[in-house]
């Protein structure tokens, strides 16, 4: 062991095996002035020369009587950056809650949260729960407040009032440092240093979140976003889609619990789009949650989940199939070769047609209460009534129709 330098002791532990670890001061050197005046010094690069931490087989652990307290320990140590086993722990001790949030504690429980900069404010009284595991979409329009809240949860602002617990952990100022070791954030610009390779970016980014030894985790993470073979190439000569998966990677040195991706695919061609959903696809596989702010609704109605609608405040959350049905009324759109003779008394006629409307010279939408029941009658009263049928489906609405229904502004334009 050289002059000065921190031991580091390695030990494997067994299923429901209990290991203490006692804090002693080092022993006194001969030259105790010197060494203390050094030891300052460094101290104040290199915070653990003071202790050394040694293993004691000696503590007594009631299991039964003290489980919480073993929950707590594995929950302290899982926040530790660079220990993917004490994390995977974690997860299998405390409960998985269902993606309604209702079968145990949620990855983010966010409660009537606000944030004011001066007399503007940047969203109002948001509240929702995001469970583990869950893709999470964050949708609005430009100064709706999306970047504004992932910024407040992520621990890069304060919240004007509310609260909010995070991975776990109340937000506030003490314990941001414990929430951003549990947490990753990708902005939509990666912030990668151009003159670096792959591989120098991500050791540098681990060094920030104190990794110790970040090779395997770095090797991990280009493989997971498959780039292992161009770890030395410069990040200057990569393209948008490939600094994306750069920063995705970045975004997993650190095992994080949450996720938070701002705009993850911008101004990615459909193939490298692709490649990232196919990314946040598997990570949702691997049980990391995944808060996704996106423009893009194909793109969130296809990886999330749910999806919350904000608008300076939030307008909705849910399903995007449970919304389009919140929304909207189920119908059936008919087309035929001709008009039809007397559509009033044909389709007031038909059981489960409830009402209709013309939408073109042979063209008709009809709400119906059950489509896959009604449409086989409208069939066979067109049929009877002479008509000829081209086509009766039932009306299809997406994610966008959804939005649109409920933004119907441009929020940017119109604040002061």
């Amino acid at each position: 062991m050289r002059f000065l330098r921190s031991p580091k002791d390695s030990f494997d532990l067994a299923e429901g095996q209990v290991i203490g670890l006692s804090c002693r001061r080092r022993p006194r050197h001969p030259f105790i002035v010197q060494r203390s005046i050094i030891l300052l010094v460094v101290s104040l690069f290199k915070h653990d020369v003071w202790i050394s931490l040694i293993p004691d087989d000696t503590v007594e652990i009631d299991l039964e009587a003290g489980g919480n307290a073993l929950r707590t320990e594995a929950a302290d140590a899982s926040r530790s950056p660079d220990s993917t086993r004490a994390i995977t722990s974690v997860k299998e001790i405390t409960s998985t809650p269902t993606l309604d949030g209702k079968g145990g504690p949620a990855a983010l429980a966010v409660q009537q949260l606000t944030k004011r900069f001066g007399q503007r404010t940047a969203f109002s009284e948001v509240s929702f729960e995001v469970a583990y595991g869950e893709v999470f979409g964050f949708l609005g329009p430009n100064g709706a407040g999306k970047t504004t809240t992932v910024r407040t949860l992520g621990t890069l602002i304060a919240p004007t009032s509310g609260s909010a617990t995070v991975a776990g952990i109340p937000l506030s100022p003490e314990n941001g440092v414990e929430i951003r070791q549990r947490i990753a954030i990708m902005p939509e610009a990666p912030g990668l240093y151009l003159r670096l390779t792959v591989t120098e970016n991500l050791e540098y980014f681990a060094g920030l979140y104190g990794l110790h030894n970040p090779g395997p985790r770095i090797e991990e993470a280009l493989e997971a976003v498959n780039l292992a073979n161009r770890a030395g190439d410069l990040c200057g000569g990569l393209s948008k889609g490939l600094r994306q998966r750069v920063g995705l990677a970045r975004t997993l040195l650190s095992d994080p619990a949450v996720m938070f991706l701002d705009e993850p695919t911008s101004g990615l061609d459909p193939v490298a789009a692709r490649e990232v959903h196919d990314l946040i696809i598997g990570l949702r596989q691997r049980g990391v949650t995944i808060f996704l702010t996106t423009h893009r609704l194909d793109e969130a109605e296809k990886l999330c989940d749910r999806v919350a609608i904000m608008n300076s405040t939030l307008r909705t959350v849910g399903t995007p199939a449970g919304l389009r049905e919140q929304l909207f009324e189920k119908s059936l759109v008919v087309s035929t070769v001709e008009p039809v003779k007397g559509p009033e008394q044909l389709f007031s006629s038909i059981k489960g047609v409830e009402s209709w409307r013309a939408d073109g010279p042979a063209s008709y939408v009809l709400s119906v209460s059950e489509p896959k029941v009604a449409a086989p009658e409208v069939v066979r009263g067109l049929v009877n009534a002479g008509a000829d049928v081209l086509t009766v489906g039932e009306t299809q609405h997406s994610l966008e129709d959804v939005y649109l229904e409920l933004i119907a502004e441009d929020v940017e334009a119109h604040k002061p």
